[in-house]
């Protein structure tokens, strides 16, 4: 026979929700009492990291900052320098968004600390032109359909920038061998190369000359590089002035 149901009176039925509603009561209370004797962790907290006060001449400009030892050449380049043309892709230093040239030579500024970059010179591409003048580089990228989309735009130029200024005359091997480290998902390589090849021919002139140093398979009609120049010259104009993020 199985045992039978242990009944419960109206009494201990109330005794027991009221004891549950007590306890339903004091937690919040409780609650404010624990987050006043721990209080959490805020900005002004956080701010103790380790920090260093670094000397950066980043476009000719000379800038003194204090940077927090974890922080990457990138975070300060865009986020405290407002130098936005200089994209964040893979953060892992892979697909070559975030070139910049660092005392002339091309690295990923992304798994680069701000605090080695201390008493260095800093080229981003918001360095290449001058006032309303492209470089040379960058007019070459226009006239040659370089951008697709444009985000990779402006790593790709910053290391064909550090190839042409170490190399003026690069043969498409040397080219191609410079721009490994640049991804571009939109799969436009040859006209990069194209690109840098004419940037080369033209002799890095202050005033390129439209279509000189082109190459015979790229060559096209007056026409279609105007074309060009007004379909493409919209995004070289965002990437060098930091653009879409």
């Amino acid at each position: 026979m199985s045992k039978r149901k242990r009944e419960i009176s109206r009494r201990q039925f109330l005794e027991g929700t009221g004891a549950v509603l007590a306890v339903a009561t004091a937690g919040p209370a409780l609650k404010g009492q624990l987050s006043s004797a721990s209080p959490p962790v805020t900005d002004s907290a956080a701010s103790g990291a380790p920090s260093t006060a670094i000397r950066l001449v980043v476009n000719g400009t000379e800038h003194r900052l204090d940077v927090e030892d974890r922080w990457t050449l990138a975070e300060v380049l865009r986020d405290h320098l407002g130098l936005t043309g200089t994209k964040i892709g893979c953060d892992r230093g892979e697909c070559g968004a975030c070139t910049v040239l660092l005392d002339g030579r091309p690295v990923y500024s992304c798994s680069n600390l701000a605090v080695w970059a201390d008493g260095r010179e800093v080229q981003t591409v918001e360095g290449l032109a001058q006032g309303e003048q492209l470089d040379p580089l960058q007019q070459a990228f226009v006239e040659h359909d370089g951008p697709q989309c444009g985000f990779c735009t402006s790593g790709q130029l910053m290391s064909a920038k550090g190839l042409l200024t170490r190399n003026p005359r690069p043969t498409p091997h040397e080219v191609r061998s410079a721009m490994t480290g640049n991804i571009c998902r939109c799969s436009n390589y040859n006209r990069y190369v194209e690109a840098v090849l004419a940037a080369a021919a033209a002799g890095g002139a202050t005033t390129p000359k439209r279509g000189s140093g082109r190459s015979a398979q790229s060559a096209k009609p007056s026409a279609a590089v105007a074309a060009t120049k007004s379909r493409r010259g919209t995004t070289i104009a965002a990437a060098s002035a930091g653009g879409v993020r």
